[in-house]
């Protein structure tokens, strides 16, 4: 076999690549002639069959399986680049479609009433606490979910959400209610978690038998309760409701791991401090509203969609926030009820809703995805 020079090779390539640079540009030319036509007669972007028929033809010209795989992949990405091409030339021309949020320039914080799940004492109400300030009007409620019904219903302005911890990760179920109820983020606040052990006043350490905390109280401490394992954990709504138990039931034996702010509030006694794992720990809370609005200075969205059951969707999504230089920072799967191994996708990405590469990316998401759901922002 003829030895090939490397140099040779790498030559040979150049022009190859200049010529299919010279063709790229020319086939981007024509999908621009496309976009044209598509605004003046109102024809959508995205025809998912004409492109399948389309992958299938080239496919046909290759000539050998692994090019034919090869060829499928590079003019999957070449129609996903025309596409949002065409995205961009639309949203030019004004052809895109509205978001159904009103812009404001601050949220109102005065004369609202805020809901929380809970009880006085919970971190909860240290969030509401911090974002409307000491003052505002706050009501508990004992789940998650009612906070959400409350809002639906207008019997409360605002709704305070747990989201995510640093160190316990995110509250999933809490996403699960985001799809459920057409509530809309409007804010967030991070509240910093410090956990105390607390006891009754005449209680000493020796005297604990069970321990009482949200669920993820106890994850964030399992360091310092596995030098007490002969202590019985047990599971509440959340860290405030712990504290209340202990103060309520008079049992020596029974302890909280709560916030100091509980302790102070229930009158219990701090048997150790700062129990956590981890001493940066904070947790992410939304703040809900009914009506859809987003602040003037809002850097972070969040949407929610569900997509097709097929190779690659996912991929082919999140390409449109690469391509409009979106910087997505967070996402999380959650299973569709009724529909077995298909799942809705929950992403964060940084920007603002009047921003020009968020428009053009949600409006190809929007014409990618089975459904496509702003949630909010902050």
């Amino acid at each position: 076999m003829k030895n090939l020079d490397l140099m040779e090779c790498r030559n040979k390539l150049d022009v190859i690549d200049k010529e299919i640079v010279r063709l790229f540009e020319e086939r981007m030319q024509v999908c621009g002639d496309v976009a044209e036509y598509k605004i003046e007669t109102g024809k959508a972007v995205y025809d998912a069959e004409r492109e399948k028929q389309k992958i299938a033809a080239v496919q046909d010209l290759a000539h050998s399986d692994f090019n034919k795989e090869a060829v499928k992949e590079i003019f999957s990405q070449l129609m996903a680049v025309s596409r949002r091409f065409q995205y961009g030339l639309l949203a030019a021309h004004g052809k895109v479609e509205p978001i159904g949020f009103r812009e404001v320039e601050e949220l109102k914080k005065e004369g609202v009433r805020v809901v929380f799940q809970g009880v006085e004492g919970a971190y909860s109400h240290a969030a509401v606490r911090s974002f409307f300030g000491s003052e505002v009007e706050a009501y508990h409620v004992p789940e998650f979910e009612d906070t959400m019904k409350e809002v639906e219903a207008g019997r409360a302005d605002y709704a305070i959400l747990p989201i995510e911890n640093s160190t316990a990760g995110f509250v999933i179920n809490n996403y699960d209610l985001l799809a459920k109820y057409e509530n809309y983020i409007v804010g967030e606040v991070y509240v910093p978690v410090s956990h105390m052990l607390l006891g009754l006043p005449d209680a000493e350490l020796s005297d604990i038998k069970t321990v009482y905390s949200h669920p993820q109280g106890l994850m964030q401490c399992t360091d310092y309760l596995k030098e007490h394992k002969e202590w019985k954990q047990i599971s509440v709504l959340n860290t405030a409701m712990a504290a209340k138990k202990v103060m309520e039931e008079q049992d020596r034996s029974q302890a909280a791991i709560a916030s100091r702010v509980a302790g102070e509030l229930y009158g219990l006694k701090e048997l150790a401090q700062r129990i956590n794992n981890e001493k940066c720990n904070t947790t992410r809370f939304i703040v809900l509203a009914k009506e859809p609005v987003y602040r003037k200075a809002a850097s972070k969205v969040s949407i929610m969609f569900e997509i097709p059951h097929v190779s690659g969707s996912l991929y082919n999504i999140l390409g449109n926030f690469i391509f409009n230089g979106v910087n997505m920072v967070m996402i999380e799967s959650r299973p569709i009820p009724d529909k077995t191994f298909e799942y809705r996708f929950f992403v964060d990405f940084e920007g603002n809703l009047s921003d020009a590469s968020v428009k053009n990316a949600l409006t190809g998401i929007r014409a990618e995805a089975s459904a496509l759901r702003i949630l909010g922002t902050c």
